[in-house]
């Protein structure tokens, strides 16, 4: 991505075949404008969906909506690292500071391919594992990237309330569940609703138009 473009650019369509965090600056300005962008996009969270981009006139910035669902390996130098549970616990026994509470809402319920879309457009630099059990339960685990964070939320069947761990700065299931409750609130939309727009400085995931942006929790 750091090369030289060839003589023969700006292009008209540039098309990924490999999923993307987020979308490089530089083929902003290696297509013309109103030139197109289609890649598959997905949060670090999980999910992914196709992005088509629209570059607008002065090639600073493209916008548009997403397309259908998908699932493509990811760009290898966008694949983040994932540290094991123990570099959270810092030397510390589980639950470690870990504060205890209950949800109503079924980790389950969070568990989707589009949910995890939602859910990581809203909560960035997290990722998530599963400890599975007998009788279709698990813990869901959730990590901050910096290793600051975590959170655990316990799914059984027949429950109408689910304990939760947090532990860190940051309140990861919170953040998770106004996430999730913010995507419930607006009617559950589909892939059609949302879009995407990247500039030279960053991106964002918005909701029917570019300037109503996913809220981040």
């Amino acid at each position: 991505m750091s090369r030289q473009p060839p003589d023969d650019t700006p292009y008209s369509r540039i098309i990924a075949t490999c999923s993307l965090l987020e979308i490089p600056p530089a083929w902003l300005e290696q297509t013309a404008p109103g030139g197109i962008i289609v890649a598959p996009f997905g949060t670090e969270y999980g999910g992914e969906q196709i992005i088509r981009l629209t570059v607008n006139d002065d090639g600073t910035s493209a916008s548009g909506q997403f397309t259908r669902g998908s699932a493509f390996m990811r760009l290898r130098h966008q694949r983040t690292d994932r540290p094991s549970f123990d570099a959270y616990l810092h030397g510390k026994e589980w639950p470690a500071h870990g504060v205890r509470s209950t949800t109503s809402l079924s980790p389950r319920a969070t568990g989707g391919w589009f949910e995890q879309f939602v859910i990581g457009s809203g909560v960035p630099g997290t990722f998530w594992r599963t400890e599975r059990y007998d009788n279709d339960a698990y813990t869901l685990w959730l990590y901050s990237r910096d290793t600051l964070s975590w959170a655990s939320a316990d799914y059984e069947r027949d429950r109408t309330r689910y304990e939760v761990y947090q532990s860190g700065p940051r309140n990861l299931w919170d953040e998770l569940e106004a996430a999730y409750r913010w995507w419930a609130d607006q009617g559950r939309p589909g892939y059609e609703r949302f879009g995407l727009t990247v500039t030279l400085e960053g991106q964002h995931v918005w909701l029917d138009s570019p300037g109503n942006p996913v809220p981040q929790h």
